[in-house]
């Protein structure tokens, strides 16, 4: 008789994972773990030892698979060639052992994801899983294959620019001119940032995961006094609670088990230029009364030591919270919000920038051509950019680039197709996208709800129709153009 194939899970360990050690939700590993069977579990994890011990001892306590754990130093948790590298290693072993191989997209970068589908695709077939809060565990089919021609190619575009595209960080000389829009709303922002940028003040900027908060941050910082100082950028959410203080405030040798050396917090890199705090809303209120001090009185002192430090920053902050909402219900410090929201930003979402999303399409393809010759000459089919007309966005600009950056990976020609980009597209929608199963017994707004649903579709109308109202009506149904403009003022829709 055959041994049947051992099933392993393999994915890397992401940062909804780590937080599931608090209890709240389960995370993408352990809810795959328990909705279907698999013989045993092979992380890949690019986290400090000290966030992945934690983990792992709750994993385990939670399964009764074997759960083994790989750590990956990456330069960068988008950098291709790393990624590319610590992937088909384990990969390679596993499928040489003859394991049946499973593997779980959900945890980790856009990089992570693209690096297991094309491995996935072409050297190691696997079966493919994804995870949400939304949909719950899915098995999902990627229907397509890559021609074995197009291997070669793709190994030819070097790591170092499919990490910047990929990841497509922040130009570190952002400016004004590099935030693409022909939206009214935004180009108010554009004009009220230019202004702040000429202050001192803290600013506040809100907006979703992947509107442009960071590249607004430094195109302020860029365009001020500060500018030939330094720029130090800070995911709060990212740090783990223990690293916390020595992180923003610095260390002394010795000060804690690990401290082999004195090292700066964020405050002294950043002294005399800009401390961009993002994810501003995950700092907890113990944090927040030390981060108030530090604001008021200029100084700081670092972990281990009584001596204080001054400093002058000028302080950005970023969160895609709403941190008034937090301040009433005592998750924030008030005193801590008014001091930080002096100039404030409210970034709107892709889906409500009127006619810009054809704009950064094109913009978008252009950069990732111009990075690698390898895409020289992509272009996007009339049907193809209806598909992303139709799509919410949820990611905004950061899940456009993204998606296009797969379609033109994936696509056989010069021109990217619309069945190129559903293949692109990764189907996860947000837990407020079904209004038809909302909880009554919890009380709902009925009024807002008709409000998002006719301010959405009636966007949409008029990005379809480029802005012309009378055929815009008529999709929508509505008698006349006139009786559009009059949706649009009861909602607010210029």
């Amino acid at each position: 008789m055959v041994a049947s194939k051992q099933n392993v899970l393999v994915c890397w360990i992401g940062g909804n994972d780590l937080k599931a050690i608090t209890g709240e939700e389960p995370g993408p590993i352990l809810s795959t773990l328990r909705s279907t069977v698999f013989d045993s579990v092979e992380l890949l994890c690019s986290y400090s030892v000290e966030r992945l011990d934690p983990f792992l001892a709750w994993l385990r306590s939670q399964t009764d698979l074997p759960v083994r754990a790989h750590y990956e130093h990456l330069s960068s948790p988008v950098h291709f060639g790393d990624i590319y590298q610590a992937a088909n290693r384990h990969l390679l072993r596993l499928t040489q052992s003859g394991a049946q191989l499973s593997l779980l997209l959900s945890p980790g970068t856009p990089a992570m994801q693209a690096v297991w589908i094309l491995l996935g695709k072409t050297r190691y077939p696997a079966e493919f899983y994804q995870s949400s809060l939304e949909q719950g565990v899915q098995r999902i089919d990627i229907p397509f294959e890559i021609a074995a021609e197009y291997v070669p190619a793709a190994n030819a575009i070097s790591s170092t620019k499919l990490t910047r595209l990929a990841g497509r960080d922040v130009p570190v000389y952002a400016a004004f001119d590099s935030i693409l829009t022909q939206s009214p709303r935004m180009l108010l922002l554009k004009a009220q940032a230019q202004v702040l940028s000429q202050k001192q003040v803290p600013v506040l900027i809100y907006g979703e995961t992947g509107t442009g908060k960071e590249l607004f941050a430094r195109a302020i910082h860029n365009a001020g006094d500060r500018s030939a100082n330094a720029f130090v950028a800070v995911n709060c959410g990212a740090i783990a609670p223990e690293l916390i203080d020595s992180t923003l405030f610095g260390h002394k040798k010795g000060a804690f088990t690990g401290a082999m050396e004195s090292r700066a917090g964020v405050f002294e890199q950043a002294n005399g230029g800009t401390l961009f705090l993002d994810e501003f809303g995950e700092l907890t209120p113990d944090v927040q009364v030390r981060l108030l001090r530090v604001l008021q009185e200029g100084t700081l002192t670092p972990v281990g030591t009584s001596q204080e430090i001054k400093v002058n920053v000028r302080l950005i902050t970023a969160t895609h919270r709403n941190l008034m909402q937090e301040v009433s219900q005592r998750r924030f410090r008030e005193d801590l919000f008014y001091r930080i929201a002096v100039g404030v930003l409210h970034l709107p979402p892709l889906r409500e920038r009127e006619g810009d999303l054809l704009l950064l399409v094109d913009a978008l393809l252009a950069d990732i051509a111009r990075q690698d010759t390898n895409f020289g000459g992509k272009k996007i089919s009339a049907e193809a950019k209806n598909l992303i007309l139709r799509d919410p966005w949820r990611g905004n600009v950061r899940e456009l680039q993204s998606t296009l950056l797969r379609a033109a990976l994936w696509s056989q020609g010069d021109m990217i197709s619309a069945s190129d980009i559903e293949q692109a597209l990764f189907k996860m929608p947000s837990a407020d996208s079904d209004v038809m199963s909302l909880d009554v017994s919890q009380g709902i707004d009925l009024n807002e709800i008709i409000s998002e649903i006719a301010a959405h579709y009636i966007r949409r109308a008029l990005t379809v129709t480029g802005q012309n109202k009378t055929r815009a009506a008529n999709l929508l149904g509505l008698k006349s153009q006139q009786t559009l403009s009059n949706w649009m003022d009861k909602y607010g829709i210029d």
